[in-house]
């Protein structure tokens, strides 16, 4: 491509003050904005990223179609919520108008095993209208690329462990939620921990209906899977609170944690496959105490045995650079709802974005 890449910056939160200024920094252009909260539609994004004023204001959800039309940009960059059915409007929209969209909804990920009717809605109507929708970040490399990348110096693998923790402190209200932070132990049991206490035929039945709430792990089973040449025999998800050993102050929140309440959760995945290699994953996502930081460990058990542990990770900035890096992917790639492991292997851009798209 002999033109910079064109972005529109769909929900400026905190994971976009990094996204724009990373597309800028890489040779890309942001060309438009959109977000619901009326405190920041009219703000020059400039503003929001802490830096002079860059001539585009960030306009509201009614008039985002419009602006989409107007600017026609390669691709939008969707940074709100965490579930696909949330961000289905936006990735629909995307797709109606034939513009690629990455998001960092981390259902999306691999939403095929948990919502597979809105992904198919959104897969075909990107097709029809030749565009590539995706979902990426932190878990595109941490707990993908990275972990099928050691099976690939493994000789023979019999059990894939999995652990990662983040402060959900650092990706807002909604996250910090959908986590169970703050609640009562007695209403995590009821808000979260019970949706998970069902049969398997009644999970299937949850998972057509659009109504299954994954936890990130499951999403990131399914992309590894797909990634191994796996085949998924049974899957299921048990959520445990995490819980505060002493009062916690939580900033997203606007609240104290009181001790023995629920900082956020713990969620296990287990995934057995018919190639007899099983899979146990686990995402800690809680409000941290002033001793806790991030943490990313994976064992791949068989011959040999191989563990890999990564301490303090920069979780937000590591998402927004995978997002911001994968983009020329993104507009190579075939058109529909296309998850990353069909993709290139995710590469560090050292030329701007535009020089690494095929056409």
């Amino acid at each position: 491509m002999d033109r910079k890449i064109r972005v529109v910056q769909y929900g400026t939160g905190k994971m976009s003050v990094y996204t724009m200024r990373y597309v800028y920094e890489k040779g890309g252009e942001i060309v438009g904005a959109v977000d619901v909260n009326p405190d920041v539609i009219g703000k020059d994004i400039g503003e929001i990223m802490g830096c002079e004023n860059k001539g585009i204001q960030v306009v509201g959800l009614e008039e985002a179609e419009k602006m989409l039309g107007d600017t026609k940009p390669d691709i939008v960059i969707v940074t709100t919520m965490s579930l696909i059915k949330d961000v289905e409007d936006a990735l629909m929209l995307c797709a109606k108008l034939g513009i690629n969209a990455i998001t960092t909804c981390e259902e999306a990920f691999y939403p095929q095993n948990s919502n597979p009717n809105v992904t198919e809605k959104i897969d075909k109507l990107a097709k029809e209208n030749n565009c590539t929708i995706t979902g990426t970040g932190y878990q595109d490399i941490y707990w993908g690329e990275l972990i099928s990348a050691i099976g690939g110096s493994t000789h023979k693998i019999t059990k894939i462990k999995g652990s990662s923790s983040y402060n959900v402190e650092d990706y807002g209200i909604a996250l910090a939620r959908a986590h169970g932070a703050g609640l009562t132990l007695e209403e995590f049991d009821k808000q979260v921990a019970s949706a998970d206490r069902i049969s398997d035929e009644e999970r299937r039945r949850v998972i057509e209906a659009g109504e299954y709430q994954p936890s990130y792990m499951w999403n990131v089973n399914g992309w590894l899977c797909s990634k191994l040449g796996l085949t998924v025999e049974s899957q299921e998800q048990k959520c445990v609170p995490q819980i505060a050993k002493k009062d916690i102050k939580s900033e997203t929140l606007g609240m104290t944690i009181k001790e023995g309440d629920a900082t956020g959760m713990s969620a296990v995945v287990t995934t057995k496959t018919k190639e007899g290699i099983t899979l146990e994953t686990e995402c800690i996502g809680k409000v941290y105490d002033e001793t806790e930081f991030d943490k990313n460990e994976w064992t791949i058990e068989g011959e040999p045995t191989t563990t890999i542990v990564v301490e303090k990770p920069a979780t937000v900035e590591l998402t927004c650079a995978t997002v911001v890096n994968r983009i020329p992917d993104v507009v190579n790639a075939r058109a529909g709802y296309v998850p990353t492991n069909e993709m290139d292997e995710l590469k560090y851009r050292v030329k701007p974005l535009n020089e690494y798209v095929k056409y």
